[in-house]
C-alpha cells in the first residue's frame, strides 16, 4: 500500500508533478506576456488572493478571477462564465504570486480545452522585478 517514505502507490512530489505539467505546454516571461496582452492576442488573468493583491498591486488590464472561480469562469460552455471566455482557442496567461499555482492552473484548463493556457514564469513577482506596470496597492 505504502511505498517508501509512507507514499500511496502512484503518489508524486508536488516538483515532480510541475515538472510533468510544465512540459505540456510552453510557459510565457513578463515581457512576452506584457507585449501579447498589449497586442490584443493574451488575456491576463490574476488568480491571486485579495489580501496579495491589497499588498502588492495589480497588474493593469488583468482579469482578476481567484482560483477556487477559475475553470467556473473560463470555460466557454460554462453557465458562470466571464463574456472574456468566448472561445477555447483563447490565449489565457494566468498569474499567481511567484508561478507555482498557476503551473497547475493552466494545466486545469487544458482538461478544459483552453488548449492555449499557459502561465506566467515567476508569476507576479517576476511581473513587478521586471518593472512593467502595476497599480498600486490599497492602502
Amino acid at each position: 500500500m505504502n511505498g517508501a517514505h509512507g507514499r500511496a502507490a502512484g503518489a508524486v512530489s508536488i516538483d515532480d508533478l510541475l515538472e510533468r505539467v510544465r512540459s505540456g505546454y510552453e510557459r510565457v516571461a513578463p515581457r512576452d506576456a506584457h507585449a501579447a496582452a498589449g497586442s490584443g492576442e493574451a488575456l491576463l488573468v490574476d488568480i491571486r488572493y485579495a489580501a496579495l493583491r491589497d499588498r502588492d498591486g495589480r497588474i493593469p488590464g488583468a482579469l482578476v478571477i481567484e482560483r477556487n472561480e477559475l475553470e467556473w469562469r473560463l470555460d466557454p460552455r460554462g453557465s458562470h462564465r466571464v463574456p472574456e471566455a468566448t472561445s477555447h482557442d483563447l490565449r489565457v496567461v494566468v498569474i499567481c504570486n511567484e508561478g507555482y499555482a498557476s503551473s497547475l492552473a493552466a494545466e486545469s484548463l487544458h482538461r478544459l480545452g483552453l488548449h492555449r493556457a499557459t502561465d506566467l514564469i515567476g508569476g507576479f513577482q517576476a511581473w513587478r522585478a521586471a518593472g512593467l506596470p502595476v497599480l498600486p496597492a490599497r492602502a
